[in-house]
């Protein structure tokens, strides 16, 4: 809990200075090249080691990062390594992006369905919920595809979810046979 806090506070300082110098836009594409970079697995690595030198993981960084972010987030992930709170840079990444998401009024839809969904689906899918649920028209749209779920659709957005996926329903069925049923068992006594 500690370092969601850290991180966050962080993530605004960073979100503040960039509104503040008009870099924001920037400062945020930064933020999204950063978590690509983050899917790679050795990367991750580098930045939690407790082998590696704050000045190794600030060269790495420099190599990786150097003229392709701003001169801002390059100063910023200074600033985090020479307090040694690298291993908390995805935490303020995604703490930023999130701040900002909030500051423009971008909301976050995830769509996982069994199959993929042509574009007009998930465009009527997205109105409905704009209509319905009073959410902000600009919405970031992530479709995942998830056949476990046999058929139906699973929606997160705002922190809610919505389960209407076959896979659920099946599961509470089986959950329903397996709980002793209080009727079965008075006949049985008597």
């Amino acid at each position: 809990m500690a370092f969601v806090k850290v991180s966050g506070r962080y993530a605004k300082s960073l979100l503040d200075l960039a509104q503040e110098r008009g870099e924001l836009e920037q400062v945020h594409d930064d933020m999204m090249y950063f978590q690509q970079v983050l899917e790679n697995k050795d990367f991750k690595m580098v930045l939690n080691s407790p082998i590696l030198s704050g000045d190794k993981k600030k060269k790495i960084i420099n190599a990786l990062f150097d003229e392709k972010v701003s001169e801002l987030t390059t100063k910023f992930f200074e600033l985090v390594l020479s307090k040694g709170r690298e291993a908390i840079l995805p935490d303020i990444a995604r703490a930023f992006i999130s701040q900002y998401k909030s500051m423009k009024g971008i909301s976050d839809l995830k769509i996982t369905t069994a199959i993929e969904l042509s574009d007009s689906t998930v465009e009527n899918i997205k109105q409905k919920l704009i209509a319905e649920s009073g959410i902000s028209k600009e919405v970031e749209i992530t479709v995942e595809v998830d056949p476990s779920l046999i058929g139906g659709v699973v929606l997160e957005f705002e922190g809610k979810q919505y389960d209407a996926s076959i896979a659920r329903k099946l599961d509470e069925l089986k959950k329903s046979f397996t709980q002793r049923n209080l009727y079965v068992s008075q006949i049985e006594r008597k």
